[in-house]
């Protein structure tokens, strides 16, 4: 990220000093320079509302002014600085001020009387750091919207999917990565009371429930090793002799640092279907 030299020759420039002799020797100096946005006021009490109006990218401000000095400026222009960014030089013959100015959030000062050539080093430097500043909160900005607008549409299409694959089967599962159902969703639950997780029960289960044991340990295999499975087939005997079958597919989940955090997939029931697929 840089900062090229139109655009700091492009920047705005605010003169605050009392001393028009100051003022003119400042405005001169920046024109020559090629600098093309300088205002100026002699008015100390001026300058917030001008910043306010103006945002300028760097104020030039004399400490010794009648009326209102520069640091009680600083104190007024940090109120309304929405950014936290104060953009100020300040300009003062006494050395004892330096220390306390910065303290008060100045970003840099110039020793009266000037050294043109310091006057325009620090000026071009300290314009140079504000707009990488302000570059870098823009992007920031912009990276941010982006992200939330990118968890929008992930948030709507993993809904859409979620609905789609509702309606197109008669359940939707989800398992953590130790293999226990954290959602299971479907009309097959209420319509046939079916434990729609007994298919990962271990094989104690198997005579209670009726599921054919080998169908399930072939599935829970493919699970173990992370595979994905479509319409894979396994079936149950129910108490009363009758046969059910079922039909499943999945996939296993991964999160962005490639971690296995378990699968998803969805099912219908077979037995009350007819060969086209319809149900009877």
């Amino acid at each position: 990220m840089t900062v090229g030299i139109p655009a700091i020759l492009d920047a705005s420039i605010l003169i605050v000093d009392d001393q028009q002799p100051n003022v003119s020797l400042l405005e001169h100096l920046l024109a020559e320079a090629g600098y093309t946005r300088v205002a100026s006021t002699m008015n100390p009490k001026e300058v917030c509302a001008l910043h306010r109006r103006n945002r300028y990218d760097l104020i030039l401000l004399d400490l010794q002014m009648p009326g209102m000095d520069g640091f009680q400026v600083m104190e007024g222009l940090k109120t309304n600085d929405t950014d936290g960014y104060l953009p100020v030089i300040v300009l003062t013959a006494q050395p004892g001020h330096k220390l306390r100015a910065l303290q008060a959030g100045a970003k840099d000062f110039i020793s009266k009387p000037f050294d043109l050539l310091e006057v325009k080093t620090r000026i071009h430097n300290m314009l140079e750091v504000r707009l990488l500043y302000r570059q870098l909160g823009d992007y920031s900005k912009s990276l941010e919207e982006a992200v939330q607008e990118r968890t929008a549409e992930l948030r709507e299409s993993e809904a859409r999917y979620r609905s789609l694959t509702e309606l197109a089967s008669d359940w939707y599962w989800e398992q953590d990565e130790t293999g226990q159902f954290t959602k299971v969703s479907g009309p097959v639950l209420e319509m046939l009371g079916v434990r729609v997780d007994a298919f990962a029960d271990g094989p104690g289960a198997d005579a209670a429930t009726g599921w054919n044991q080998v169908e399930r340990e072939a599935l829970q295999a493919r699970i173990a090793n992370r595979q994905p499975f479509l319409d894979f087939v396994f079936s149950r005997v129910n108490a009363d002799g009758s046969k059910q079958q079922f039909q499943v597919s999945g996939e296993p989940m991964f999160n962005q640092a490639c971690r296995f955090i378990g699968y998803r997939g969805i099912g219908v029931e077979l037995t009350a279907r007819s060969p086209d697929g319809e149900p009877r």
